[in-house]
Parts: C-alpha cells; structure tokens; sequence
C-alpha cells in the first residue's frame, strides 16, 4: 500500500472483496481521509468507504478532478461579492468594478454573465467598458478567468493568478481553539501590518476592504503577549449560485521577523474554521502564480489549483 500519498489527496484504491463475492475485486475513487487504522475514501457525495489495510491491493493518487466551467463562473461570483470594490455595475454580461485603483481585482471588468450574456469584445463593447473606467478616471482593464472568454487579440497581458480551492472537509485544519482573534473591521495596527505588493496601504485601501456584497467579513489577527502583531488575514464568507458557500482568504500577511513559524497557516486554518462557523462549505483563495513559495504552502493545508485567471489592458 503507498502510505506516502497525503491526506485529502483524491485516489483511486483498488481491494479485495470477501470470500463468496461476486467478483474478487473492486475500485473505488473519492477523497482519502484516513490511512490508519483503516482506509477511508470519501466519495462524491461524502459517504465514506472503509477497507481494511490488509484488502488494500493498490492506492494511487489521482489529478484533481476536472472543473467545469460553470464552476469557474460561480467561484469567480462568489469571489467578486468577497472583494467588490467601491462600486460595481453590469455592462453587457461584464461585471464592472472600481476601487479607488486598489488592487487590481477591484478595478477591472470580468466576463461572469450568464452564458450567452457576455458580449464579445467588439468595438461597441469596448467602448461602452471604457467609458464605464473612464467616467472613474481608470484605465480599462479585463480580468479574463480561464475558458470564460478569449483573450482579446493585440492586447497586453499581465499578471497571472492561481486560484485555488478545497472541500472545507478536505482541509487540514489546525487542532484545537483557534488562536487568531476575529474583529468585524480592521484597525490602525492591522493595517499597518498587511502591505499589498510590499507596499504600505494608501488611506482609501481601507474602504476596498471593508467592502463585500450579500456576506460577512473577518479580520484575523495573531499578536504576542504584549500585543504586537504577528500575522493577520481578511476572512469573508458568500454564497455562490450552486449552493456552495465560500469562505475567501485574502490580505494574508506575517511580520517580516515573524515568517517561517507555521503562523501563515496558523491563521489561514483559523480563518477557515471562522468561516465554517458560518456556514461555508468550501474555501478559496488567490495567489500569484510566480509565488510558488506562498503556493505550496496552501497546497500543505489541502487547497488545490482551480483555474487561473489574467489581466488584459489596452496597448497605446
């Protein structure tokens, strides 16, 4: 049996069947929960299948299930409530978003219509996106997700993002009562810790982060005894169409002197839990896809890559 295969990994087992039965053998592929004392897959549904070590004839992993694309449009959704900006508006099937030009996620217009609803980008659309970003005193800008539309012909693309998902019940949480206290709003000290691109926060970053549609919002942090912080996280739970509940992690960020403690994950897992406590079902998160430090480090909790999604602007 390969025991090196981790937890939350999604496999296929192959075992033997009692004595009498009508075949000598049989597969099954979910979710493996447990190796010890007996082997769990979880299947689609949840419902779990227990063999016993010595019936186990061989345990593969398998590549992550493939993603539809309906799926891409409702975590794309419920990620776009969780960060939506200071404004928002529909503009033939794109959804548009400002931010007083924070983040690039919160000034750009995505294609998360209902199929058949996204207009392609012809000269008319494009203008009518423009001069949407235009009456904002923003450039326009695309944030174009996988197999959602096409990359528009000519333009420059940028900055790259793996988003990267999990079943909450696939995750690897941290025992015990969490250690991060929530706020409902961040304060002078979380944001003088949380740094976008390394940078310090501009005074208007906060009215981006304190924003979210139809949802709830955390603001996590980890201090020592005497109140200087460690670590601190943006937690915010929404709904998507499909029923699924997502929690979001965004502005992780740990004290320079700090990393390399486990605290990033520390957080994260307690950020999930807050979540859970509220309803979700399944947690998300974005990330550079050069940060492959920051990348491996969810995968080590259980989170998987989704899709990925681009920035498209105009050339001069």
């Amino acid at each position: 049996m390969n025991s090196e295969v981790p937890l939350g990994s999604r496999v296929v087992v192959r075992y033997s069947l009692p004595a009498g039965s009508s075949h000598p053998m049989t597969d099954v592929i979910g979710i493996l929960d447990s190796l010890e004392p007996s082997v769990v897959v979880l299947g689609a549904d949840g419902s779990p299948t227990e063999i016993e070590p010595d019936r186990v004839i061989t345990l593969k992993p398998l590549a992550p299930r493939p993603i539809r694309t309906s799926e891409i449009r409702n975590l794309e959704l419920a990620a776009a409530d969780a960060w939506p900006g200071v404004e928002f508006e529909w503009v033939d099937g794109w959804l548009c978003r400002y931010g007083h030009g924070f983040t690039g996620r919160a000034n750009s217009a995505a294609p998360l219509g209902d199929p058949g609803t996204v207009a392609p980008l012809d000269a008319t659309t494009v203008e009518r996106l423009r001069t949407w970003y235009a009456d904002r005193d923003r450039p326009l800008r695309l944030l174009i997700p996988d197999r959602l539309a096409p990359i528009p012909e000519g333009w420059n693309i940028s900055d790259e993002v793996v988003v990267m998902a999990a079943d909450i019940d696939n995750l690897v949480l941290p025992s015990g009562d969490p250690v991060a206290s929530i706020d409902p709003w961040p304060d002078s000290d979380w944001l003088a810790l949380y740094r976008y691109r390394g940078s310090p926060l501009p005074d208007f970053a906060v009215d981006v982060l304190t924003s979210v549609r139809g949802g709830k919002l955390a603001f996590a942090r980890i201090g020592t005894e005497d109140s200087v912080l460690m670590a601190v996280a943006r937690g915010s739970v929404t709904p998507a169409y499909d029923g699924r509940i997502w929690v979001g992690l965004t502005a992780v960020e740990v004290a320079q002197e700090h990393r390399r403690n486990g605290l990033g994950t520390l957080i994260c897992g307690d950020v999930v839990k807050w979540g859970r406590e509220r309803g979700a079902t399944h947690a998300c998160l974005q990330v550079a896809a050069e940060n492959e430090g920051a990348r491996e480090m969810y995968r080590s909790i259980g989170f998987v890559d989704h899709h990925r999604y681009r920035y498209a602007t105009e050339r001069d």
